[in-house]
């Protein structure tokens, strides 16, 4: 049903001066006439086209009008307000000549954005806040974008904390430009609104404590609650009577009481600032915990956030349980390949256990497990190809307060991987990604070989190890999946520039660089350099550290991963030259030191067997040592010893990721010996000089490490070590080698080993205590959290207790007797320069009253590290 204009137009002022303008040329009164539209013209505009303001109004010359009240013009006039680019628009009739008309279109366009500004703000806000707001010079103003623009700024405060922010847009012409405004933003932010106190009533099976804790976003002002029979609280907790501590530490349940105790006596570090969107998440959340519970009915059924004296809020939340429930007779439906009593095991639902959604879905595997074991329903079918499985579960039946499900399955055809894409390599050759992967063309789908992919990937250190992407595709109408990786490169080269002062060798300095991307094959082909040739995932390594005439170091590496391009076999070559002077400073240099000069070839090959994630390395190397005037140990002090050892590890790393690792473990055995030469030469040594039983040395030495990761809470990391070493001789006449021994405590400074001949075992809090030690026993125990995960600097704090002791023989080997210490610490991980490091350790077996060794200044000591995480 077509309006007339005058229908219309009572509610706007150019369609009534049309209508009025009509009847005054048709007389009052008139019947509608035909007209035909002779000619428009359009006056008001500024800066917009006229052609493309007619065109807007679906007003053409030629068309018919029924005048007075021609719905076209009522459309037109609502098609120009339609756009919000004018503050005024009118239609009028300029003349008529017979049966043509004239016709106007009148429009005054709204104001234009020149500049806009920030009243009561910080510059560093407004920088800010000028990246979230849609506002850009020579956009038409309307109240709809100031509206927009103050909600932004309201929201981008309230997340801060800010709950009473008042914002107020003035607008001022700017006498500089036509038709252009000014807009400044008063920006009022109040007082930070903190949350003084939850209270939450209506729980009678759930501790106020853990509900609370359940709100995650959502906390007051941090706190540490007393013993319950003080009745003390630091504030704002108020103080509560015993009974109530009783029922809130879940005494009258007794199955409660540890979960509640340990989070009512754990301080809250969260932010107490309060926001609305972020409250909304959290009552939900709340209702889901209750829900892990068995109250699947429960509900947040009335909340008041309220200020309180001290200008901060109140919030009281009032629950309403409902019943508990448990699961039932739990039944399967549409399974082939696995049968219902497997399937009810691998699920591991019970009937008569506790109702808890969030434990049915995890059993079915609804998300992809960050460990990709086969310990879920869909991973069992994911894992041998079904891509297209599914499951439905569906309640059959409720009685009382018992629930019986089906579980509907869909199985589907396996699934087979057609193509594999990559992109987002920008520098790395893509065979370097492809030959990690486990996902391979003509290959059974696996979500398992999905996230072993994934952490291939990631361990190779090119990439954002958070930012990898692994997107199937799976095509049904054939059963088979593409699988597409994305991948950010990060800058994976480091640079290492360092100086030092002590360790023996006073002031020295240290430049080296490590390229972890190197490509050799790309040497002589100057577009792949990035400085150096990149691009094939090898490791090229340089390094010289010196102090003048006292002290030199020169080191370098080359690691080939996959040597012959078929295999994960590595190859591995390195050489060492290093001179330190023990002569004194002014003296001539070589009255007294030590130089070593040495190398080796290693391969790697990983293993099928236990798992694949062994890898067994094996190889050669020799060390020539000269020593003159220099007391390495007592008796040998000149002469020339020669090292040349085999070297075997076998290594399982199931490490997720290298750079802040939230699971898995790194367990290394390493064997290093030396042929028994005594045992063929005839020679009584203990009959010999130690010039002549050092000059071939023979030692059998037995590393073992043991690295584990469990992610804690979100990113919380607990990462806890063990270390043993032990050296051994073959002949009692020789002893133990005066080289290859550990050296315990201290920072572990890297290098320092090439002129010292010995292994350096760092202990945090302590000093150098153990020197010439042939068996050392090192436990580690951190509690790791990040602060940033960005690819351009990893940081992330971390506590610590550590034991450790060196002894000289099994004799003395008390593995009880343990040096303890604890402390705090930081890493940060910058991609050019590696890891940077500081603890601060306090070393508690170094008390001692007796002899002053008391308090933080004798007892704590700082520990730095650069480019490497010491042994």
């Amino acid at each position: 049903m077509s309006r007339s204009v005058a229908q219309i137009g009572g509610s706007n002022p150019g369609l009534n001066k049309m209508m009025h303008q009509n009847q005054a040329g048709a007389g009052e009164g008139a019947k509608p006439r035909e007209y035909e539209l002779a000619g428009i013209t359009v006056t008001g505009e500024k800066y917009l086209d006229q052609d493309l303001l007619i065109a807007v109004t679906n007003l053409t010359v030629g068309m018919k009008l029924y005048l007075p009240n021609d719905e076209h013009i009522a459309k037109a006039i609502k098609a120009l307000w339609k756009q919000e680019l004018f503050s005024n628009v009118d239609i009028t009739i300029t003349k008529y000549i017979e049966d043509k008309v004239f016709i106007n279109i009148g429009v005054e366009e709204r104001p234009r954005l020149s500049r806009f500004n920030f009243r009561n703000i910080k510059p560093s806000e407004a920088k800010e806040l000028k990246g979230k707001l849609s506002l850009v010079a020579n956009k038409v103003v309307t109240e709809a974008t100031k509206k927009e623009a103050i909600v932004r700024i309201k929201k981008f405060y309230m997340d801060k904390g800010y709950g009473r922010i008042q914002v107020t847009a003035l607008e001022r012409n700017d006498t500089g430009a036509v038709n252009k405004i000014i807009l400044t933003f008063i920006i009022d932010k109040g007082n930070k609104t903190h949350i003084n106190q939850i209270n939450i009533v209506g729980n009678v099976n759930a501790a106020e404590a853990r509900l609370k804790h359940s709100l995650k976003s959502t906390k007051q002002n941090m706190r540490f609650t007393l013993h319950p029979q003080s009745d003390v609280s630091v504030y704002p907790v108020p103080k509560r009577s015993f009974g109530k501590y009783m029922r809130e530490f879940g005494f009258l349940s007794p199955t409660k009481t540890l979960d509640a105790l340990d989070d009512y006596f754990r301080p809250t570090f969260a932010s107490s600032k309060f926001n609305e969107s972020k409250y909304d998440d959290d009552k939900q959340s709340l209702v889901s915990y209750y829900n892990t519970l068995g109250y699947r009915d429960a509900a947040v059924v009335a909340d008041t956030v309220y200020p309180v004296q001290n200008g901060n809020l109140n919030i009281d939340i009032r629950v309403k349980e409902g019943h508990k429930y448990y699961f039932g007779n739990i039944s399967w439906k549409g399974n082939t390949k696995y049968s219902s009593e497997f399937l009810s095991r691998t699920l591991g639902i019970k009937r008569g256990d506790v109702y808890n959604q969030a434990l049915l879905e995890a059993r079915m595997g609804r998300q992809l497990s960050p460990d990709g074991g086969g310990e879920d329903v869909s991973s069992l079918y994911m894992d041998d190809g079904y891509l297209f499985f599914n499951i439905d579960p569906v309640e059959i039946s409720i009685s009382g307060d018992t629930i019986n499900y089906e579980m509907r399955i869909t199985e589907g055809s396996q699934a087979t991987i057609r193509d594999i894409n990559i992109s987002g390599n920008d520098r790395t050759n893509e065979h370097v990604i492809r030959r990690e992967l486990r996902t391979l063309p003509g290959n059974k789908f696996s979500r398992s070989d999905l996230i072993r992919s994934q952490r291939e990937i990631a361990n190779l250190g090119f990439f954002d190890q958070e930012k990898i992407g692994i997107l199937p595709k799976p095509h049904p109408e054939d059963g088979t999946v593409d699988i597409d990786y994305t991948v950010v490169e990060k800058s994976s080269d480091q640079l290492q520039l360092s100086a030092g002062f002590g360790g023996g060798v006073n002031f020295y300095g240290n430049v080296g660089i490590t390229f972890n991307n190197f490509s050799i094959r790309n040497i002589f082909k100057p577009k792949f350099w990035d400085p150096l040739p990149v691009g094939d995932g090898q490791k090229f390594s340089v390094s010289y550290a010196s102090n003048g005439a006292y002290y030199n170091s020169l080191s370098t590496a080359f690691t080939e991963p996959w040597l012959g391009g078929r295999k994960p076999n590595s190859l591995t070559v390195n050489a060492v030259y290093s001179k330190y002077s023990a002569s004194a400073v002014g003296t001539d240099p070589n009255l007294s030191f030590l130089r070593m000069a040495g190398g080796g070839v290693s391969f790697g090959k990983r293993l099928n067997w236990p798992d694949n994630y062994f890898v067994f390395n094996y190889g050669a190397f020799y060390n020539n040592y000269r020593l003159k005037d220099y007391a390495l140990v007592p008796n040998f002090t000149d002469g020339y010893s020669n090292d040349f050892h085999f070297k075997f590890i076998l290594s399982r790393n199931s490490v997720d990721q290298p750079l802040y690792p939230r699971s898995g473990s790194n367990v290394s055995f390493t064997l290093q010996i030396t042929p028994p030469y005594s045992a063929f030469s005839g020679i009584d040594y203990a009959q010999e000089s130690y010039t002549q039983k050092y000059k071939l040395i023979e030692y059998h030495k037995y590393k073992f490490t043991a690295d584990f990761y469990q992610k804690i809470y979100g990113n919380l990391v607990l990462r806890l070590v063990c270390k043993y070493g032990f050296l051994g001789y073959y002949n009692s006449g020789i002893g133990f080698s005066p080289f290859e021994r550990f050296q315990l405590g201290g920072d572990g400074l890297s290098g320092y080993s090439y002129f010292i001949g010995k292994e350096i075992v760092s202990q945090r809090g302590y000093g150098v205590y153990a020197t010439d030690a042939t068996i050392f026993n090192k436990y580690q125990c951190e509690l790791r959290y990040p602060f940033s995960l960005s690819p351009t600097a990893t940081i992330y704090g971390l506590l610590f207790a550590d034991a450790a002791n060196a002894w000289d023989n099994f004799s003395t080997y008390d593995p009880f007797q343990l040096n303890r210490d604890f402390g705090v610490g930081i890493r940060i991980f910058l991609p050019m320069f590696g890891l940077l490091g500081l603890d601060y350790g306090i070393g508690i077996d170094q008390y001692d009253p007796s002899n002053g060794t008391t308090g933080l200044k004798n007892l704590g000591k700082f520990n730095f590290m650069l480019g490497f995480e010491p042994e």
